[in-house]
């Protein structure tokens, strides 16, 4: 985990629950944590909250014109480190967080993209921060994370 988002952790932990110590475990479960990533797709950006408190807001590019991202609110099903998407010729996804069938977060080379529309519909992020966001999914449980797209 990067040393950023587990300060951020540590701070927000501290301050929600006194004493309390926050393991970064594979897998550990926080039941009284909850976190919410919202994605606008009119501003491509996500912002996440732990708890309620706003931690990170993020640049994210979402489908094209030709491509939509579906909007609701979704569970992550499952999770890969490195996943090959099967309907676009194995484009990578590293660092992948599905939520509706294969739309996933995940991690993006097209860096310079970020903050516009360009993807086939997933919601694609910067490495450093999929991999945060990624690392929090697992921390927390996925019982714990909605992602949530708005217009």
């Amino acid at each position: 985990m990067h040393s950023t988002i587990a300060a951020r952790l540590i701070n927000i932990t501290a301050a929600a629950f006194t004493g309390a110590a926050l393991l970064f475990g594979a897998h550990a479960a926080h039941a009284a944590n909850k976190i919410v990533a919202r994605v606008s797709l009119s501003q491509q950006v996500m912002e996440v909250s732990v708890d309620g408190r706003p931690t990170f807001a993020w640049k994210v590019s979402t489908g094209d014109r030709a491509h939509v991202t579906p909007t609701g609110s979704f569970k992550p099903t499952r999770m890969h480190e490195m996943w090959y998407s099967k309907k676009y010729d194995d484009a990578p996804m590293p660092h992948a967080v599905f939520f509706s069938g294969g739309y996933a977060v995940h991690a993006t080379d097209a860096i310079k993209r970020l903050g516009q529309p360009a993807s086939h519909g997933c919601v694609r992020l910067h490495p450093d921060n999929a991999a945060d966001f990624y690392q929090l999914v697992e921390t927390f449980g996925p019982d714990n994370t909605s992602i949530v797209i708005v217009k």
